[in-house]
């Protein structure tokens, strides 16, 4: 059964009857049990489970440790291009925006490179817009070329492709994928997607498979939140990482829970998501997901990053730059968020100590 299918089994599914029929005594039952099964996840993103984060926190707290040691990994984003064809509502790199547009030279890329490395850094996650002209495989696969000679792993952000051209990435120097689903509300996707190549729903979402499929070490999904209702959305990404780790146990599949920011464009979420409900979700995913990494990137705030340390993450990004080759020169383009967290490192680092924990820069060396 494809993740599709998987999906189409909850059309008609009554959430909100759910949430309604959900009490303290079901979500007390979850909490004492293991092997949670998709349901059990579901009861714990009900508000009945709103007042059980505390127990939640101390069990995700105990799974964490467990599962991924007292480790947390630190890393950063590199933006290549910020060129788009996708006419996404919520982003500031959408093709109606007015913008400078800017794509790095290789020069560019090895001054970034420098800098980035310079502080620390040995795991990149690379991102571009989705032009397939403007940043096509051959740039992505010189660039990686490049960027090898700096960093001990790179993950790639980029628009969706074929299995053939995950392996043509993957041998260039590729070692993981990010890629957001958005919103997995169909309907509400094809709202949020109006033109453009991103418009194809499915594509977009079998683009892990096809990145595990064609060897790639890790596969990073998540919705962005804030698009619809953030309790189905949970659900089905958790759902996603699930059927990713039952297809490729090889695979390191993570998931991260990115909310809407404000962006160039003015966009305002249709939804709210407040802090107790982030929080909520990283529990919820822990207790259902004792093996996925969790990513909280610097969209959220120092204080709130301090406190999800101790809930269940295991990655989170510092020093974020979201324009266009901001690393070596700030002063350069449009952002595609203002990060919420703008720490230097080391505060980071010690941010991390504090909480008991240990910063790590690598947690994985290429043989090749």
């Amino acid at each position: 059964m494809s993740f599709w299918q998987e999906l189409q089994g909850y059309e008609g599914f009554d959430f909100d009857g759910f949430w309604r029929r959900t009490g303290p005594e079901d979500v007390r039952r979850v909490l004492a049990g293991e092997n949670r099964q998709p349901l059990d996840f579901l009861t714990l993103l009900t508000p009945a489970a709103a007042g059980y984060l505390e127990e939640m926190a101390g069990l995700a707290q105990d799974i964490t440790r467990r599962n991924f040691g007292n480790v947390i990994l630190l890393y950063t984003p590199l933006y290549l291009a910020n060129h788009c064809v996708n006419h996404c509502r919520y982003c500031s790199f959408n093709a109606r925006q007015q913008i400078e547009r800017r794509r790095l030279s290789m020069a560019e890329i090895r001054e970034e490179a420098g800098a980035i490395a310079g502080l620390g850094f040995q795991d990149l996650l690379v991102l571009t817009g989705e032009s397939r002209s403007v940043t096509p495989l051959s740039y992505l696969e010189e660039a990686l070329d490049v960027l090898q000679g700096y960093f001990s792993a790179i993950g790639l952000e980029i628009y969706p492709l074929a299995t053939e051209e995950y392996r043509r990435l993957l041998k260039a120097g590729a070692d993981y994928l990010t890629i957001y689903q958005e919103v997995y509300n169909r309907k509400v996707y094809a709202y949020m997607h109006p033109r453009g190549p991103k418009r194809n729903y499915l594509f977009r979402l079998e683009a892990p498979e096809r990145a595990a499929a064609a060897g790639m070490r890790g596969v990073t999904i998540g919705a962005l939140l804030g698009l619809d209702d953030w309790r189905r959305e949970a659900f089905f990404t958790g759902l996603h990482v699930a059927y990713l780790q039952r297809k490729f146990p090889q695979v390191e599949v993570g998931v991260s829970v990115p909310r809407v920011c404000p962006n160039a464009g003015g966009f305002i979420p249709p939804v709210s998501v407040n802090d107790p409900e982030l929080t909520q979700i990283i529990l919820a995913f822990r207790l259902f997901l004792p093996r996925a990494g969790i990513s909280v990137s610097t969209r959220e705030r120092p204080w709130l990053r301090n406190h999800l340390l101790r809930l269940g993450v295991t990655r989170i990004s510092a020093a974020s730059v979201t324009a266009v080759g901001g690393h070596a020169r700030p002063e350069n383009g449009t952002e595609q968020f203002k990060p919420a967290d703008g720490r230097t490192v080391e505060e980071i680092k010690a941010a991390i100590t504090a909480c008991g924990y240990q910063p790590v820069y690598k947690d994985w060396h290429r043989l090749w």
